[in-house]
């Protein structure tokens, strides 16, 4: 099977700006984009994105999960980026064409189709390092993508970093390849010495994010993750698990908390700690690193509830579950 993310449709749908004012909106050929060399994108990394999923449903409809949260997200990203602004609805419109385009070729569960919005401002102008773009390019890929456990869910070995971040801290709230690629270096070298499946940041000690998802820790009835704030990601996934945490009675506890705090709490028996992010959606962790020392998370493998709020947020996507909170959009 082809690794997660690199099969494409072969049409993406497009709008471009310029002048002041949005194309129509257009499908091409997925495989290649027109770009000036000189492009702000290129030189000065004024580019975002959003992931998001459809799933196909048993009668064969296909709903999209959570659009509305995604798109104000992207259209956030661009506005700290400085890109052009654009109309939620356009990108809306825009997502729902082109996943319509492709219904059919929507997997069933417990595959979907992930979709990728990406906004790149594409003015020919290697002056401006200190002035935003003032054309772009909106476009959204879709990729049909497998089960993302198809070897079987195993508990991730995750190293605490006190020293680094993941991205400068105003730009935690931007989904862009940049923060993506500045934390590439550390996880490999994690990898290499440790290896660690991924970097749970945590600057002077305070819990943050991963390199490319937010982090929980379940210690009993209680969820205990990150306060909100502008230094990173707000994820969607994470923000669906703490609402359906909520909704099986359990405490939801947004707050700081440090990593002596987190070591302390992952020795008690029963204590579970996971991974949110749109790909794999909720994903256990079995080992923390820090110090050169090895920690066990509770048992150290995949953690009962964990398991349990993966499954009751895919059973709505899927459609086994009632839409309480107005998620699916159908297409």
């Amino acid at each position: 099977m082809a690794a997660f993310g690199t099969v494409f449709m072969p049409h993406m749908i497009q709008a471009r700006f310029a002048d002041n004012t949005w194309s129509e909106s257009a499908l091409v050929p997925s495989d290649k984009i027109e770009l000036h060399a000189g492009a702000h994108v290129l030189h000065y990394s004024s580019t975002c994105f959003e992931g998001l999923k459809a799933f196909r449903h048993e009668d064969g409809s296909v709903y999209i999960f959570r659009m509305d949260a995604n798109i104000a997200r992207m259209k956030q990203s661009s506005k700290l980026l400085n890109l052009p602004d654009f109309d939620e609805s356009m990108l809306e419109q825009m997502i729902k064409d082109i996943v319509k385009e492709y219904a059919d070729e929507t997997p069933a569960p417990p595959g979907s189709m992930y979709i990728r919005p990406t906004h790149i401002g594409t003015e020919a102008a290697i002056g401006k390092a200190a002035a935003p773009s003032m054309s772009s390019l909106l476009y959204v890929l879709l990729s049909p993508v497998g089960d993302y456990f198809a070897g079987g869910a195993t508990a991730l070995r995750v190293l605490l970093e006190e020293d680094g971040m993941r991205c400068a801290p105003h730009m935690g709230m931007v989904k862009s390849g940049g923060n993506y690629a500045s934390a590439l270096g550390p996880i490999l070298q994690a990898r290499s010495e440790h290896q660690a499946d991924q970097i749970l940041f945590c600057p002077g000690g305070d819990v943050q994010e991963t390199g490319a998802a937010n982090f929980i820790l379940i210690d009993g009835n209680e969820i205990i993750t990150k306060a909100l704030d502008s230094t990173f990601l707000h994820g969607v996934t994470r923000n669906s698990i703490l609402t359906i945490a909520r909704d099986l009675g359990m405490t939801v506890s947004e707050r700081n908390f440090t990593v002596s705090e987190l070591l302390e709490r992952a020795a008690k028996p029963g204590t579970e700690a996971a991974l949110s992010g749109t790909a794999a959606v909720l994903t256990s962790v079995g080992t923390l690193i820090h110090n050169d020392q090895e920690f066990k998370v509770g048992s150290g493998e995949p953690g009962e509830k964990v398991v349990k709020l993966r499954q009751a947020l895919n059973n709505i996507q899927w459609g086994k579950s009632p839409d309480n909170h107005g998620w699916l959009t159908k297409v």
